[in-house]
């Protein structure tokens, strides 16, 4: 017998015409990209598509210009909003980087920047206004609140950086990347407002269809909430237009929409992250296996762990073994931080404290995880071949199920990470500085924390480190500095070395307000001063005076074994090294990257052994080829960190 159901739609047979439907909601919202951008002097105009956002450079937005997406480097000038047209001129680097998720054609060192109009988009307006509505019903900021405003908006200014890595080193940082859930939850507030307005599938439809672009315009534009707002445009204009759409054909259909509406996209981890991480939860939703809600849950969590582990392990070389435990403790306590706190920025301002105490839960959990292990790529690659084999063959489960549990127990204990011989360990950060020194026994100081907070704590976790000791921000720069704002909330300090006057930068002012602000007591070294570590002996060499510099400016110590030394120099250059022209050490850490600012007399004179240069990917030519010259016809051995990874110095 024949049943007819009126009131549901038909499958999708065209989806062609609800994607054009899409591509022209959003066409207008989302700007081109892609073209190479030239070096070197530039003036151009073009329209704001990011809030400006705080970053270890400085202030940052994204504006379209031509047919480029760039990085407006703005030191401090934050009354930008998406949408404003402005002309601009400075410095353009030629390079194209990546940024909160975003890709850009090259940086733009402003020197200029001229308002010509404001944004003139209704939604643009209306975003903004929402944005401004909820932050500021979220002040005064702590941490719970401060992730708060990330769980309903994205924006993770706020929080301290210590807890970013955290969230990102526990598997919980997509919890701040706007979702579906939150479009979910944004639409499910205006329908409750709007009332009357509200009621029909249908004036739904059109209402949420006006409302999408006016949330995303609130976000700034994320990716995620780019990929989530056509998903969810799709099946509201579906509905429009009697269509059902499976949620793999909306994810197809909002990918091409998006990608062709900017190819840039492409290119974007945050975007790349969205897609994968929702496929995931979509085929883990879909898993063949029986089980309670529990048991489902940790499959849509596990699911999206597989589907986005190929991308973090090329991002960043891990991924946090236990990451779907963390999200399964922490989904419930996100869920209600984000409904009950959205319904205080509403209403009742109780709320919002209710809010930021289950996220402070959230966070409690990140932070627990944030010691778990991660794994890399062999140890994902067996860990995934064990799934597949254990879903294909029943008869291996046991087995499967068994390695499973030692290699969980091998890595929570520890096994895998152990203290390195006493001596010095250069970590591999990339193009900065993040030096580890090991005393014995479990003793640990640190000098520089690299540009990125992520790759520092992963280098200290990987040797065991539990506590610091002493930690050196050796100058202001942001290859040395910025990743020291991770270590707070993660790590226990006992003191701080720094000397940064008369310099300072975005970096390193961010660093050092962090640590007064967790009782860490932080005094500026002289030459003479020292610190015993177990069996080493840290004696400060420089800076002498105050340098024009801030690379002379470096804090210069020396490290002393019982037979071998070792000099971190720093970044000092030629007028700081003629007036360090006594120091003599068996090992050399290279100043600035073995950049071509170095006296080569003087790196003649230190007469070292072996020499380390710390370095990654870079524009600038680091390292100079004749300091390698000067420094192997000297007698000296040269490693590099991007040729060789970390570095370990046994000083004996």
């Amino acid at each position: 017998m024949n049943v007819d159901h009126p009131s549901l739609p038909p499958p999708v047979s065209r989806p062609w015409v609800a994607a054009a439907l899409l591509i022209w909601l959003f066409a207008g919202l989302f700007g081109g990209g892609g073209a190479v951008a030239p070096k070197g002097w530039l003036e151009s105009e073009g329209v704001v598509i990011t809030q400006p956002r705080e970053g270890p450079h400085g202030t940052w937005a994204l504006v379209a210009a031509a047919d480029s997406e760039l990085l407006l480097e703005l030191k401090g000038r934050t009354e930008l909003s998406p949408g404003d047209r402005v002309v601009f001129a400075g410095m353009s680097d030629g390079r194209a980087g990546t940024i909160g998720g975003r890709s850009h054609d090259a940086s733009i060192d402003v020197v200029e920047l001229r308002v010509l109009s404001r944004s003139g988009s209704i939604p643009r307006r209306l975003g903004g206004i929402v944005r401004e509505r909820i932050l500021s019903r979220l002040e005064p900021y702590d941490q719970g609140r401060a992730l708060l405003a990330g769980f309903l908006i994205g924006e993770t200014d706020q929080l301290a950086e210590g807890d970013m890595v955290a969230m990102r080193r526990s598997g919980l940082a997509h919890f701040v990347a706007v979702s579906g859930s939150n479009v979910a939850l944004f639409l499910g507030l205006m329908f409750v407002v709007a009332g009357p307005l509200a009621t029909g599938p249908r004036r739904r439809a059109v209402l949420g269809l006006a409302g999408l672009p006016i949330y995303a315009a609130a976000t700034g534009f994320e990716p995620s909430v780019m990929r989530a707002s056509v998903m969810a445009g799709l099946a509201l204009g579906g509905r429009l237009l009697g269509i059902v759409f499976e949620t793999w054909q909306l994810l197809s259909l909002a990918v091409g929409a998006l990608l062709l509406a900017d190819p840039a996209l492409a290119g974007s981890l945050g975007f790349q992250l969205s897609v994968a991480a929702t496929a995931g939860v979509v085929a883990g939703a879909r898993w063949p296996l029986s089980g309670g809600r529990v048991m489902r849950a940790l499959l849509v969590t596990l699911g999206a762990q597989i589907a986005v582990a190929p991308l973090l392990l090329m991002a960043f070389g891990t991924v946090p073994l236990l990451s779907p435990l963390a999200n399964l403790l922490a989904a419930p306590l996100v869920a209600a931080s984000t409904v009950i706190g959205a319904l205080g920025v509403a209403g009742p301002g109780l709320l919002v404290d209710v809010g930021a105490g289950l996220a402070d839960l959230v966070l409690w959990v990140a932070r627990g995880a944030s010691v778990w292990p991660q794994l890399g790529p062999w140890a994902v690659l067996a860990a995934v071949t064990g799934m597949v084999v254990a879903f294909r063959y029943p008869v291996m489960r046991p087995a499967m199920a068994l390695a499973g549990a030692g290699l969980i127990v091998v890595q929570v204990l520890g096994l895998g990470s152990r203290p390195p011989d006493p001596g010095v360990v250069v970590l591999d950060v990339g193009q900065g500085d993040a030096i580890l020194i090991h005393g014995g026994e479990g003793r640990f100081a640190l000098v520089d924390g690299g540009p990125d907070p992520t790759l520092l704590v992963d280098g200290l976790r990987r040797y065991g480190v539990g506590t610091l000791e002493v930690v050196i921000m050796t100058h202001v720069h942001a290859d040395h500095a910025a990743g020291l704002a991770g270590l707070t909330g993660l790590f226990p300090i006992g003191q701080v070395w720094a000397a940064p006057d008369p310099h300072s930068t975005e970096a390193s002012r961010r660093a050092m307000s962090l640590f007064p602000a967790y009782g860490i007591p932080v005094r500026e070294p002289r030459p003479g001063d020292s610190y015993r570590i177990g069996q080493l002996l840290l004696v400060v060499e420089g800076p002498l005076r105050p340098y024009a510099s801030p690379n002379d400016q470096s804090v210069v110590v020396m490290v002393h074994g019982a037979s071998d030394s070792m000099l971190l120099a720093g970044d000092i250059e030629t007028v700081a090294q003629g007036e360090l022209a006594h120091l003599r050490a068996d090992v050399l850490k290279v100043p600035h990257q073995g950049a071509a600012t170095s006296d080569p007399e003087w790196l003649e004179e230190v007469d070292a052994d072996l020499a380390v240069i710390s370095v990654g990917p870079n524009q600038f030519g680091h390292p100079s080829p004749w300091v390698i010259d000067v420094l192997e016809s000297s007698g000296a051995t040269v490693l590099r960190t991007d040729e060789v990874g970390d570095v370990a110095v046994p000083l004996g």
